[in-house]
């Protein structure tokens, strides 16, 4: 009888390569992670130079107000805005990795607190849309919903 070892070999190499999978994807899920926690940082910190560099070119960025901006409108927003965050939080964040692309959706918690004094609480539903480009992950787009 003679043993024929390539599908054997295959199946030995498809076993470990199922084994390595699991590892990527929960790599990436932390960077993600990481850039989400750094974003949401930068912003409440009102750090446009530290939201940059986590956003796409490309970037399509939805407010709760249907208002729709770019990377650069959006960024000189927070260059230019009148309020600054007084709290911020991303509560129940859910990431999922779907190849080169993430969706990420968590509760958004705050209050701005306006030049004149004025308070306003915040709470939205966010979906944000990250794709890996190159090594790093980008912010592609992102939607609010208000609760």
């Amino acid at each position: 009888m003679k043993i024929d070892r390539r599908p054997l070999a295959l199946s030995v190499l498809a076993l470990g390569l199922m084994s390595v999978v699991p590892a990527f994807a929960g790599a990436d899920e932390d960077a993600i992670a990481k850039n989400v926690e750094a974003f949401r940082a930068a912003q409440a910190a009102g750090n446009a130079e530290g939201i940059a560099p986590l956003c796409a070119e490309e970037l399509s960025y939805s407010h709760s107000n249907a208002k729709i901006d770019t990377k650069a409108s959006l960024l000189d927003g927070i260059a230019k805005a009148n309020y600054k965050w007084s709290s911020l939080e991303y509560k129940d964040p859910t990431i999922r990795v779907v190849g080169p692309t993430a969706i990420v959706r968590f509760n958004f918690v705050g209050e701005q607190e306006f030049t004149d004094g004025k308070k306003t609480p915040q709470n939205l539903h966010i979906l944000m849309n990250w794709q890996k480009q190159g090594n790093d992950w980008k912010l592609l787009s992102r939607s609010a919903t208000k609760l």
